[in-house]
């Protein structure tokens, strides 16, 4: 039995050298996620390091520090649901702390930019978002929610 395709195209851009990526895997997450909330269009998925996170950081969130992800919404559908943008320093240090792989910490984080990419903000929903990242992660990475609000840099 063949595997249908995928509601959402993703277009994956490592612009990083120092960690190998589970790039596939990564790829599946989104789709699996699109498929799961019917959602379909193009998201673009950006791995990066520190600096070029830092950088948009402070400029769209005026927080002039790295973080784990960033996520840049986009007018929807065929014109792109919106772009993602991970630095890898940031979660290879954060997934030990959480006690997961890096490969883990990068699905679970594009899984959480995803959802944001879609317009949830665990900032401002009263726990919406947080209840459906949860399920998500049980159901399509096969791993607890870990206490998703203290997770967030």
């Amino acid at each position: 039995m063949g595997r249908r395709s995928a509601p959402v195209e993703v277009v994956l851009l490592n612009r990083q050298r120092r960690r190998r990526v589970p790039a596939a895997r990564l790829r599946r997450v989104i789709e699996d996620a699109s498929r799961a909330l019917r959602v379909t269009g193009e998201v673009a998925l950006v791995l990066t390091g520190d600096a070029p996170v830092r950088r948009l950081n402070a400029r769209y969130r005026h927080k002039d520090k790295p973080t784990d992800v960033l996520s840049f919404p986009g007018p929807g559908g065929d014109a792109g649901l919106g772009d993602i943008v991970i630095s890898l320093d940031t979660a290879a240090r954060n997934a030990p702390r959480f006690g997961r792989t890096l490969g883990q910490e990068l699905q679970i984080l594009t899984l959480h930019g995803f959802l944001h990419v879609l317009g949830y903000d665990h900032e401002t929903d009263d726990g919406t978002m947080d209840r459906l990242e949860a399920r998500l992660r049980r159901r399509l990475l096969g791993v607890g929610d870990g206490s998703i609000r203290e997770q967030r840099s």
